[in-house]
């Protein structure tokens, strides 16, 4: 004979993981981390420059064309899982501007020679004073911003096909497209 209290923890167990499983199948955003700065205008930046790169200005960040602003790492694992998504749209002509975070200039630009370069023009942002005005909370992350310097969209974490299509191309189509 099975003792009642001997069925609570199986029973506890089976609850919890049927939650995390709910959890899994929910078509929400639930892993994406708030950003204060939607709708509002990009913070300026004080980048250093890096060698032979054309500089990321905030003249740039306001040109009347919407755009990308990624922050990336040569150290980041995620970033090179990105990177060719961010070529991609280079050569379909978007403009994507980075901002190196945290980073040996040497590492980041090696890691550029290696895999191709798809911004228009960059900055590094060693001290991470920069990320930290854009709420960026590690690398990659993605912003996609209008022609008047307004972000539209945050992206935290690394983009993918699904991200690309379902998210970003969107928000590149301008905020009249956007319904979040």
């Amino acid at each position: 004979m099975v003792k009642p209290l001997a069925l609570i923890p199986p029973v506890l167990f089976a609850g919890i993981a049927g939650l995390f499983a709910a959890g899994m199948f929910l078509d929400s955003n639930g892993d994406e981390l708030p950003s204060a700065l939607m709708g509002r205008s990009a913070p300026e930046m004080t980048l250093v420059e890096m060698a032979g790169q054309p500089m990321l200005t905030d003249a740039m960040l306001r040109d009347g064309e919407v755009k990308l602003v990624n922050f990336w790492a040569s150290w980041c694992g995620p970033c090179r899982v990105e990177h060719p998504f961010l070529e991609a749209l280079a050569d379909e002509g978007v403009p994507v501007y980075g901002i190196n975070y945290k980073d040996a200039p040497e590492d980041a630009l090696a890691f550029l020679d290696d895999l191709g370069n798809p911004y228009r023009a960059m900055g590094a942002d060693p001290a991470a004073a920069n990320a930290l005005d854009w709420g960026v909370y590690g690398v990659p992350e993605t912003f996609v911003v209008d022609g008047d310097g307004t972000i539209l969209l945050r992206i935290a974490g690394p983009i993918g096909r699904s991200t690309l299509e379902d998210r970003i191309r969107p928000a590149l189509a301008g905020p009249a497209d956007q319904s979040e």
